[in-house]
C-alpha cells in the first residue's frame, strides 16, 4: 500500500510538473517558429533590397560598356576606319599594317568591357573583329607586290559590300537589343 501511495505522489508531482512545463514549452516552440520565419523573411527582403541597390548601382556601368563596345566596333567598321588611317602615298602593306595595329590596339583598349556585357555579346564582338581582320588579310593577298593602300581600301570595301551584314553592324545590332533588354527585365 506505501508503494501504491509512493507512485501516487510521484504520479502527483508529475502532473504538477508538466501543468507548467507543457504550457511553457508549447509557447517556445511556437515563439521559436514565428521567429524564425519572420527572420528567413527579412533576410530574403534584405537580400533582395541589396541586389537591387546593387542593380541599381551597376546599369550605369553596364550601359558604359555597352557604350564603349559600340563605339569599339564603329571604331572598326572598314569604311570608318579605311576614313581615319589611309594616307595618299601609302603602300598596301603599310595600311593594311595600320589597320592590324589600330584594331588590335583598340580591342586591347576596350578588353575590360567583357566584364559587363554577356558572353554572347563578347563573343559576337570577337567574331566581328576578327572578320574585319580576316577581310582586310584576304584582301591584301590578292593584291600584287606594291600595291597602293588607296586599291587595298577600295578591295575591302567592295568585300564588305558583298556581305549581308558587315561584321560591326552585326555586332552593334545584337548589343543594342542586349541594352534594350536590360531595361526590359
Amino acid at each position: 500500500m506505501l508503494l501504491y501511495l509512493q507512485k501516487i505522489i510521484n504520479m502527483e508531482i508529475l502532473l504538477e510538473i508538466l501543468k507548467y512545463t507543457l504550457p511553457s514549452l508549447i509557447l517556445f516552440f511556437t515563439v521559436f517558429f514565428f521567429l524564425r520565419a519572420w527572420s528567413r523573411q527579412e533576410d530574403k527582403r534584405r537580400r533582395h533590397e541589396f541586389n537591387m541597390h546593387l542593380k541599381d548601382d551597376i546599369l550605369p556601368v553596364r550601359l558604359q560598356a555597352y557604350e564603349r563596345i559600340i563605339l569599339f566596333m564603329e571604331r572598326i567598321a572598314p569604311e570608318s576606319i579605311l576614313l581615319r588611317l589611309n594616307r595618299t602615298g601609302m603602300s598596301a602593306s603599310q595600311l593594311q599594317s595600320e589597320l592590324q595595329n589600330s584594331i588590335r590596339h583598340e580591342y586591347e583598349h576596350n578588353l575590360s568591357q567583357q566584364t559587363y556585357v554577356s558572353t554572347e555579346a563578347w563573343q559576337r564582338v570577337q567574331v566581328a573583329k576578327n572578320q574585319v581582320l580576316k577581310i582586310i588579310n584576304e584582301s591584301a593577298a590578292e593584291l600584287k607586290e606594291g600595291a597602293s593602300g588607296a586599291t587595298l581600301g577600295k578591295l575591302v570595301l567592295e568585300k564588305v559590300m558583298e556581305l549581308k551584314t558587315p561584321p560591326s553592324q552585326a555586332a552593334v545590332d545584337f548589343l543594342k537589343k542586349e541594352v534594350n533588354d536590360l531595361f526590359l527585365s
